[in-house]
């Protein structure tokens, strides 16, 4: 563990904001990483934990606060839980698309379709990650975290961070504070082993990027490189020649909203169902039945519909800016907001309001930020 001399988050951040921290700390492995998060929190100052900075948008002010700098790095393989399927434990500071690659080489499926996503493994479960019909949760069983409240290091089941579309309990939302206040040390992933052979695509979302059939197959190689250059060709794979990649990614969510909601949006808006959650069983004592079963009321699943379909139809081009401003759309799609070489934190806070606001006018939805906001509103 290492103090070095503060530098701004604008140098670390894919969106390239970000003002000048009181401090910083480097924690090369978990258990320097362990060490300045207890000291940090027995302080009782604010703390920033840093990854990738690929999902962060950071004010332009001086930052009261310490940043912590995740930079540990391992892939560890553990005893296979059953038969055709590994287990791996990574360490948080691992680079996600860097997992994503060496899972690709040994023949292991599961978050192949996530190839090009920056950003750390210790991110990833935070927001859920997912892209092209996979997501995190598909494949995750635990994360070694430690708790604020208590500095206990855990072993947490995936079930307990309520990873829902693009959330967790760990995220917070909007600039406010997570439900629970932890940071990941590891994360522990199953994964089908497949080696070389094809496996069968069977989301259309992901067919549809590959330019499949239904029932064709495809090795995970191929499936990385197209997703790959599907993500290039959208602005989406961090290239320093490329403005459009100074973003920090899909900046607004996808919106989910009821069945009714859906219904008052224009038929050509794309939509796509949101499994409802199953619920509780209902149980009935033997001594209590009748022979007579209780209806059960049909869930009807809320609708995903496309926030850059939104984003298009209330106005907004490919590469929209405010006149002088220094941030805009990006030019591949419109879900992205870019910096295009200086920008301030407010240039680009000013143009999500003012999409956001044509937005809801349009359409009467309000579109929810994906990055964290540190010292900044929208």
């Amino acid at each position: 563990m290492a103090e070095i001399t503060p530098v701004p988050l604008a140098a670390l951040t894919t969106l390239g904001t970000g003002g000048t921290p009181a401090r910083m700390i480097d924690a090369n492995t978990t258990d320097e990483l362990i060490t300045a998060l207890r000291e940090e929190w027995s302080y009782g100052g604010r703390c920033l934990v840093l990854g990738g900075g690929s999902n962060l948008f950071v004010g332009d002010g001086p930052l009261d606060l310490t940043v912590i700098r995740v930079l540990t790095h391992g892939i560890e393989r553990l005893p296979d839980p059953q038969s055709g399927v590994a287990r791996v434990r990574v360490a948080a500071g691992h680079g996600w698309d860097d997992l994503v690659a060496y899972t690709v080489g040994e023949g292991l499926a599961g978050i192949e379709a996530l190839s090009g996503i920056p950003g750390t493994v210790g991110a990833a479960p935070v927001q859920n990650i997912g892209a092209y019909g996979q997501e995190i949760v598909q494949t995750l069983v635990s994360v070694q975290l430690i708790d604020e409240s208590t500095m206990e290091v855990l072993e947490v089941p995936a079930a307990e961070l309520k990873l829902g579309f693009r959330t967790s309990v760990l995220k917070a939302h909007d600039g406010g504070v997570p439900i629970r206040e932890a940071v990941i040390l590891t994360v522990t992933l199953d994964l089908a082993i497949v080696g070389d052979a094809g496996i069968a695509i069977g989301g259309a979302q992901l067919r549809n990027a590959l330019g499949l059939a239904d029932g064709d197959t495809a090795a995970l190689a191929d499936i990385r490189t197209r997703i790959l250059q599907v993500r290039a060709g959208k602005g989406m794979v961090l290239d320093p020649a490329d403005p459009d990649t100074n973003s920090a990614g899909s900046f607004f969510q996808n919106a989910v909203v009821s069945e009714t909601v859906a219904r008052t949006l224009p038929e050509d808006c794309p939509r796509w169902p949101v499994a409802p959650d199953s619920g509780t069983a209902t149980v009935i004592p033997l001594t209590a039945f009748d022979g007579s079963v209780p209806s059960l009321d049909a869930q009807v699943p809320d609708v995903k519909v496309s926030a850059a379909w939104l984003i298009e139809h209330a106005g907004f081009a490919k590469g929209f800016h405010l006149p002088g401003s220094r941030a805009s759309l990006s030019t591949k799609h419109t879900l992205a907001l870019t910096n295009r070489g200086g920008a301030r934190a407010e240039e680009i806070a000013e143009l999500a309001r003012f999409v956001r606001t044509r937005v809801l006018q349009e359409y009467g939805l309000m579109l929810r930020p994906e990055p964290v906001l540190v010292s900044v509103e929208i």
